[in-house]
């Protein structure tokens, strides 16, 4: 089990990889003319002042974004994100880091609806101020796998479903499969992205068999670790998995991938994976 607080990791190598991915997600379904839509099942606080004393203390941000938000080499794919999270700074030092609501937002179009869900009243408050002004954005303070059932399928027919649960409970593996497996019932025709942490291998390989057996459609596994698989510090990277993926993100994401691993790995440990969990 796994309590993962957001404050305390905000900005780190997981959120890198995470968020990067999700911009090319959003950017693919910007494509199209029509509107769509994206639920956040656990949005968090959407913004994270990096000086905050649970920042500090892990200093995790600085092993993450701060290695790579000014290099002048970052790859096209990208700067949509890095410019995300320069948008949070415009005074040119890295202070604020942008959480995945915050992202989307900025890479949504105007007539994109945004629906976000936390459960923690606190951090549903700060998110509600976060997005005070926001068009076409909710906030609302409930489960985020109740919310599956209550916004799926919406009206636009198209759009993303974004499941980066806390892992602070004992099933949350389990419980992930369920409700990505109810999501795909229900919006057959969006994409979903669900992230996770790197645990013990025998409980990664369970996942993915869990996946592979839920009937499900097409689905991409994405991961980055900077950590041997034998490293216990602290988790020792993390995975997205992607049902429905826009059509080339498997090509678009193993140079994307490479190149992030090339740029926060100085160690030049662990590696990355893009694997088709189930095919087409």
């Amino acid at each position: 089990m796994l309590s993962y607080r957001h404050q305390f990791h905000a900005g780190n190598v997981s959120d890198v990889f995470k968020h990067a991915l999700l911009s090319r997600l959003l950017i693919a379904l910007a494509r199209k003319d029509k509107p769509y839509f994206m639920l956040d099942t656990h949005a968090g606080l959407g913004l994270y002042d990096l000086e905050h004393p649970w920042s500090q203390k892990t200093d995790e941000w600085q092993s993450g974004i701060a290695r790579i938000w000014e290099r002048t080499d970052a790859p096209e794919a990208l700067q949509p994100y890095l410019n995300a999270v320069r948008a949070e700074n415009t005074d040119g030092r890295l202070r604020h880091y942008p959480g995945s609501p915050r992202i989307a937002r900025k890479l949504m179009r105007p007539t994109d609806r945004l629906a976000l869900c936390e459960l923690n009243k606190d951090d549903c408050a700060t998110l509600k101020a976060v997005f005070a002004n926001a068009r076409h954005t909710t906030i609302h303070n409930q489960d985020g796998f109740s919310a599956i059932r209550a916004f799926l399928p919406p009206q636009e027919r198209r759009g993303l479903t974004f499941i980066d649960a806390s892992f602070d409970q004992a099933d949350e593996f389990a419980r992930i499969v369920r409700s990505t497996k109810e999501a795909h019932a229900r919006f057959a025709t969006g994409t979903i992205a669900v992230w996770y942490p790197l645990m013990a291998p025998s409980a990664m390989q369970a996942f993915a068999r869990s996946l592979q057996g839920a009937g499900l459609p097409k689905t991409l596994q994405l991961e980055l670790t900077v950590h041997p698989d034998d490293w216990t510090e602290h988790i020792r990277g993390s995975g997205m998995v992607i049902v429905n993926p826009p059509f080339g993100l498997n090509k678009e994401a193993r140079p994307l991938l490479d190149w992030l691993w090339q740029a926060l790995s100085p160690q030049k440990e662990g590696g990355t994976r893009c694997d088709w969990l189930v095919s087409e």
